[in-house]
């Protein structure tokens, strides 16, 4: 399985590209931060992010994008942009016809260092071990789009499988991860 990690940013937007499958080595096959001016205008600068991940889909036909999930933060300003990195990525993998996954950041850090409450430091090491790279790659939004892939071949897998499983189960009226349920038809076309 191929995975790109989008670890989304407006100034810096980490991309990551691993190949591997659950309890198999997984290997870095590219890794960058693309990074664009504060002082661009915001739709050059969203146009940007969604133009390269749309280049790298190109370039190299992952499986599957995964995308880190907005968690609760403070500050408006930064939780706005990233939240927009994040579409222009997603709506390029959507473009693409590429299936999306959002992991939060304490399910990747525990997917690559065992712990939920690990620092970037510790997530950093992990990643360089797992991938056997001679150092972690800078800045930090790289790592941390590599460890979004690693978490994604290490357990997006399995969360998909449990996900349509539950939504065949007939009748079923389980919420899956994404938070839906399914209801009865009602004639309403989809």
């Amino acid at each position: 399985m191929l995975v790109l990690g989008v670890d989304p940013g407006l100034t810096r937007c980490g991309l990551g590209l691993v190949e591997g499958a659950p309890g198999r080595t997984v290997s870095m096959r590219h890794v960058e931060v693309l990074q664009t001016p504060a002082s661009d205008p915001l739709p050059e600068r969203l146009l940007a992010i969604s133009c390269r991940v749309r280049d790298l889909i190109e370039q190299t036909s992952p499986d599957v994008v995964a995308v880190e999930r907005m968690f609760s933060q403070h500050n408006l300003h930064t939780v706005m942009g990233t939240a927009q990195a994040s579409a222009a990525a997603v709506l390029a993998a959507a473009e693409a016809g590429l299936p999306v996954a959002w992991h939060t950041p304490s399910e990747v850090k525990a997917a690559v260092t065992g712990s939920g409450r690990a620092d970037k430091a510790q997530v950093a090491a992990m990643v360089v071990r797992i991938l056997t790279l001679a150092e972690a790659p800078r800045p930090v939004d790289a790592t941390d789009a590599l460890a979004l892939a690693i978490c994604h071949v290490w357990r997006g897998t399995a969360s998909a499988r449990i996900d349509r499983a539950v939504a065949a189960a007939p009748g079923s009226r389980i919420p899956t991860r994404a938070g839906s349920v399914r209801l009865p038809s009602r004639g309403i076309p989809r």
